[in-house]
């Protein structure tokens, strides 16, 4: 019985060592960086706050970082839905934090915005639509901006060329990362891309996976599945998600239960958005053939996600008072990660040209 008992204490103080050492390592208490200078005195005029506001009746998680808070305001749409961004900018963002006050948001259902107050219910293109718009009037007014610079990554351009189309006023340029196009075009491409790949590679195991797929540009769950094979074979995410995970486990603007709330909605994803499953065709190049802000794409050479000859082609049709195709020939769906100093340099361009 005492060995018994002292077995019990040895696993029961091992497992609070394990706990501790995960709080140390995940983190406790979230909390934004500030800037010093080379004398570790904090930066004067400079901006860290991390910060949840009201958002259309939902209590929703904002950073907000600038080396001066007077530069202009970049706000940054994580892609998904569910794909938080905030937790990798500590690790991305430090060029762009010279020159913009950048701003994550955690949307409704993602990373510290995926608590108890979130209802899949208002996983709509709509409610996201309006709470972007009340998060843009909020930065204007509380930053002294007249217009701000909008990014938009993947799902993120889909709601972003939305808000640009509908409210130019309120933006200096859009930045399409990756950007959303026709999203049955898009499976066609990627379908033979991957096809190509494993025929290449003799996987008979994966041709037979693709070939059991009942229509992935029709239904979410074998899109989802098709995603997956696109990104073994190099055509989506640029890093592994282990090597991801380990640069977002040491986010300090997230604790222990962010990380939890973040992937939960990154397996969630945007399936709430379709009703039985089933997403809705739609093709931008047919119904958004204007925008009245400058225009940027930025793009990767090896994305089948979202394919980069589609963003060639709306490129060519698009009109907008400037634009510019910027291709990542070294990335696929993550420029900002397989090329971070050309795409900082990059955005870093585009404000210096106004």
């Amino acid at each position: 019985m005492l060995t018994l008992k002292k077995t019990l204490l040895a696993v029961l103080i091992i497992f609070c060592l394990c706990i501790a050492a995960a709080l140390l390592f995940l983190g406790i208490k979230p909390a934004a960086r500030p800037f010093y200078d080379q004398k570790g005195k904090l930066v004067a005029n400079s901006i860290a706050r991390l910060e949840a506001i009201e958002i259309n009746g939902m209590k929703q998680w904002i950073s907000i970082r600038g080396r001066d808070r007077n530069n202009p305001v970049l706000l940054w749409l994580h892609g998904g839905p569910g794909a938080a961004q905030m937790p990798l900018s500590h690790f991305l963002d430090q060029e762009l934090e010279e020159a913009y006050v950048v701003v994550h948001w955690d949307q409704r259902g993602a990373g510290k915005s995926n608590h108890r107050g979130f209802s899949e219910q208002d996983m709509t293109v709509e409610q996201f639509k309006n709470d972007a718009i009340f998060l843009i009037d909020y930065l204007i007014e509380e930053l002294d901006q007249e217009k701000i610079y909008l990014l938009g990554h993947s799902w993120g351009t889909q709601l972003g060329i939305k808000l640009v189309d509908a409210y130019p006023d309120q933006f200096h340029s859009y930045v399409g990362v990756s950007q959303v196009v026709d999203n049955r075009r898009a499976v066609e491409i990627a379908i033979c891309w991957v096809r190509q790949k494993m025929e290449e590679a003799k996987d008979d195991q994966g041709l037979t996976k693709l070939e059991s797929l009942h229509d992935p540009g029709t239904y979410h769950h074998d899109y989802r599945q098709l995603a997956q094979m696109v990104g073994h074979y190099g055509g989506n995410f640029d890093q592994s998600f282990a090597s991801l995970a380990m640069i977002a486990f040491r986010a300090p603007e997230y604790h222990f239960a962010d990380y939890y709330r973040m992937l939960k909605g990154m397996n969630r994803g945007g399936g709430p958005l379709h009703a039985q499953g089933i997403m809705e065709p739609f093709n931008y190049a047919a119904s958004i053939d204007a925008l009245d802000v400058p225009v940027y794409f930025f793009m990767g050479q090896h994305d089948y996600n979202t394919p980069l000859v589609l963003a060639e082609q709306y490129y060519q049709q698009l009109q907008a008072p400037s634009k510019e195709l910027v291709v990542f020939h070294h990335s696929a769906h993550t420029p900002f990660i397989a090329e971070n100093e050309k795409f900082s340099q990059s955005l870093i361009d585009i404000v210096r040209k106004k």
